[in-house]
């Protein structure tokens, strides 16, 4: 009976994890395709979006691995439906990276919430803007180029950051 118990609950968790971690990519492909707006000036064309809401969210209330899937395959996915394809496996990468850093120091520090999801959201920052400057590098093959997706890519976190930072805390009271 017992292990019939503990198969049960643990066939119950993985649902739940499976469920939570499809939720936060759909919420990250939407936000991202559906919320943003296209700056032909900047770059590669560029686009600043909300998709780094949910991805935030996710990293801060569920953990690391809900960050990072939500990002790699939320954005990823955006990429293939939107025209961007080339873009795919260098967003699943650095969003990913960007969604487990989060959700790392998340889980990792102590202190005031606030001040370490601040943390967390500046190196997520710093990695969305050094992984897309050198996968314009690459794609481009410019090394000056890209300095002008950075305001693009700086915008996008800054503005996730403004609407998940008095949220989450609240958010992860009412998940858990």
């Amino acid at each position: 009976m017992d292990s019939t118990l503990s198969s049960t609950g643990a066939a119950k968790a993985k649902t739940r994890t499976l469920v939570i971690n499809a939720l936060f990519i759909t919420l990250t492909l939407v936000a991202t395709m559906f919320i943003n707006i296209r700056l032909p000036i900047m770059g590669n064309g560029g686009l600043i979006h909300l998709g780094n809401v949910p991805l935030f969210i996710a990293a801060f209330v569920y953990g690391r691995k809900t960050g990072a899937i939500a990002g790699a395959f939320g954005m990823a996915l955006f990429d293939f439906l939107s025209g961007w394809a080339v873009w795919a496996p260098f967003t699943f990468v650095i969003v990913g990276a960007m969604g487990y850093t989060a959700g790392l120091i998340s889980e990792k520090m102590s202190g005031k919430r606030v001040v370490v999801h601040t943390l967390a959201i500046v190196a997520a920052l710093i990695i969305k803007v050094v992984g897309y400057y050198f996968a314009e590098v690459i794609l481009y093959g410019n090394w000056i180029q890209p300095f002008g997706s950075i305001p693009g890519n700086v915008m996008q976190v800054v503005l996730a950051g403004i609407i998940v930072l008095p949220l989450a805390g609240r958010l992860k009271k009412i998940a858990r």
